[in-house]
């Protein structure tokens, strides 16, 4: 049976939580217009891929847990079922931390199992076998935890031969165990309902060691699938490149896998070079001899002539200059970019700002 299959076949009566109401400080200035959960990645809101996989694994109900411009998503999703879905949104009065978040939303849940995902988390665990876990351990909650190259930027989750969670403990230097908390759970109701309400909570620092303490079951499912905290510009531009590439797992892509998607009404000239998982927006333009390679263009962008533009991120309607150079560089919408600017390593351009040409250089050969 493929994965596919599997996540179509998943037991009844389990619902899912997505927290939204993050301000998504780390990818401003792409966030001053939209929530982080809308950024287009991969030719469409980054929701949607996550919602996609959650209505593939036969999930019809879900609540949106929202706080930072709470309406764009209900006027992007509506109610819905153009995914197949029920939707609900629950706003937070003021900022809940992830627990209280969860909390928050309890009284719009009826199902005996809830997951719950962190809405900017992008994952390819199969979550028919976490909710099989979770079932099959009679757990109280069960965190997916995933393996990494280098747990020591994480806190790590070590957990006992039966799988259970033994501790939650901070970053170091030299982790004990290489499995981080990814950002999804699975949570018996009566669970959510002992969450204190009204007040942050964090599940991390308070919710899971309290049950630790309790006795309570907390079940680790472990796997090493596909995983990407999506929060900062390298790593949205790395999981927008992996759906497009087909490296990372969607039902929601708006064409092939292959070096590039470019939405309807783009034009890419013949001598220019689009590569890399580049995702490039609808009513675009990449005139010759320009090369655009693992980057993500929004709506209306014009990359001029002999432009680079590589691992970087250009907002809606904004415009790069003949032989500019970008590299690793965040444009804000209707930007300018001057003709031979050159925009390195992280740089921030705000919305609406106007680079003269040459106006920006990190080399003396202009």
């Amino acid at each position: 049976m493929s994965a596919d299959d599997r996540d179509r076949a998943a037991p009844p009566a389990a619902e899912a939580v997505v927290l939204v109401g993050g301000r998504g400080v780390r990818l401003r200035p792409l966030t001053l217009s939209a929530p982080k959960p809308m950024l287009p990645t991969a030719g469409v809101p980054f929701l949607r891929h996550l919602l996609s996989r959650i209505r593939a694994a036969g999930i019809e109900h879900v609540v949106l847990g929202t706080s930072y411009k709470a309406e764009v998503f209900a006027e992007h999703f509506g109610d819905g079922s153009d995914l197949g879905l029920r939707l609900e949104y629950v706003v937070e009065p003021q900022p809940l931390d992830t627990a209280g978040a969860i909390r928050n939303v309890s009284d719009r849940l009826s199902a005996d199992d809830v997951l719950v995902f962190n809405g900017d988390i992008l994952s390819g665990v199969d979550l028919n076998e976490l909710i099989a876990t979770h079932r099959s351990t009679a757990a109280d909650v069960t965190l997916h935890l995933v393996k990494v190259d280098d747990p020591s930027r994480f806190g790590c989750v070590p957990t006992d031969p039966d799988g259970r969670v033994t501790a939650f403990l901070e970053k170091t230097e030299n982790p004990p165990v290489d499995q981080i908390n990814a950002g999804c759970y699975v949570f018996r109701r009566e669970v959510i309902d002992r969450i204190p309400a009204g007040r942050p909570v964090s599940v991390e620092r308070e919710t899971f060691p309290e049950l630790l303490a309790s006795g309570a079951r907390v079940q680790g499912h472990v796997d090493t699938s596909y995983w990407l905290d999506m929060g900062t510009p390298q790593a949205f531009v790395r999981g927008s490149a992996d759906l497009v590439l087909g490296v990372a797992p969607t039902n929601a892509l708006p064409g092939e896998h292959g070096e590039a998607l470019c939405l309807d009404g783009t034009s890419v000239d013949a001598g220019a070079q689009v590569s890399g998982g580049s995702a490039i927006g609808a009513g675009c333009v990449v005139e010759s001899g320009a090369s655009v390679v693992e980057s993500v263009l929004f709506d209306g962008v014009r990359v001029a002539r002999d432009a680079v533009v590589e691992s970087s991120v250009i907002g809606a309607g904004a415009t790069i200059g003949a032989g500019a150079v970008l590299r690793g560089a965040i444009i804000g919408d209707d930007a300018h970019i001057g003709a031979g600017c050159e925009l390195l390593d992280g740089v921030r351009v705000w919305p609406g700002v106007n680079l003269p040409e040459h106006g920006v250089r990190f080399s003396a050969d202009c």
